[in-house]
């Protein structure tokens, strides 16, 4: 499946059953909208929730990308979520708890892009093998279900699911696919964000997952290049004149022009 030039940077979930932030949502400045029918929503509000989302995206979110998490294989939930976004025009839909491309299948049917969520360990050693199905345009870290399953003493300790992440990263590298940074929950806690999210950057993911609406302006600086890397590349896809040369003190060769000429482009959208 062939991907748009460009990854969203902010991806923020807007729970269905909430049709006052369904209508703020259309005044942000996320790249992508989640709305979600899965954990956001409680048992006893799915339905409630499925009808707000089709009035939601029936009426349309002009210059957004929207997207629908709905509940993983296996649940009970499932069959209805996907009766309820048939014949929606959405940009993906987001398939929780992908442990096996096997987990994909229900979806398949809808002919949407699918983003598989990553997490469980088992997921991990599987993430290639999500990552290379055809229907399947990028993967998103689930990094809070992930350190409860490994059993972290503290979820928010990032390090400690270093490989995790990384092959994540490298799951969605060798497949061709994006990857998604997982949610940041101290929402009060700016500072903390700014730091994960720049931290997600340079791990390689191409954005991250939102849970409230004080954190898109954040997450797209974040991963939005900066006026310097700008200038760099500029300065670097001017002097170029092809295969490896010296450039202001470094060696360069066709590959970081390739990748200057792309962050131009980004910045540039």
């Amino acid at each position: 499946m062939t991907l748009p030039d460009f990854a969203p940077r902010s991806l923020l979930y807007v729970p269905g059953s909430k049709t006052r932030a369904l209508e703020k949502a259309a005044g942000l400045a996320a790249d992508m909208l989640i709305i979600d029918l899965e954990d956001a929503v409680p048992a006893d509000r799915k339905d409630e929730a499925r009808a707000a989302m089709r009035a939601a995206v029936t009426a349309g979110f002009p210059g957004k990308r929207v997207a629908v998490r709905i509940n993983g294989s296996g649940s009970a939930q499932q069959a209805d979520d996907l009766a309820a976004i048939e014949g929606l025009a959405l940009d993906a839909v987001v398939l929780p708890k992908v442990d096996a491309p096997a987990d994909l299948d229900p979806a398949r049917s809808l002919g949407l892009p699918l983003l598989a969520m990553i997490e469980t360990p088992v997921a991990i050693y599987a993430a290639r093998d999500i990552a290379a199905d055809p229907a399947v345009t990028g993967l998103i870290a689930g990094l809070n279900d992930l350190a409860h399953e490994l059993k972290l003493p503290d979820g928010a300790d990032r390090g400690a699911m270093s490989h995790a992440i990384q092959a994540i990263v490298l799951a969605a590298r060798a497949g061709g696919i994006w990857c998604f940074d997982g949610v940041y929950n101290a929402i009060d806690d700016a500072e903390g964000f700014a730091a994960e999210a720049a931290g997600g950057r340079r791990l390689g993911f191409d954005g991250k997952t939102l849970i409230h609406p004080s954190q898109v302006d954040p997450c797209n600086s974040a991963f939005a290049p900066t006026e310097r890397e700008i200038a760099a590349a500029e300065a670097l896809v001017a002097a170029a004149t092809g295969g490896a040369q010296r450039h202001e003190g470094r060696m360069v060769e066709d590959m970081h022009v390739a990748a200057a000429r792309a962050l131009l482009a980004r910045a540039g959208r």
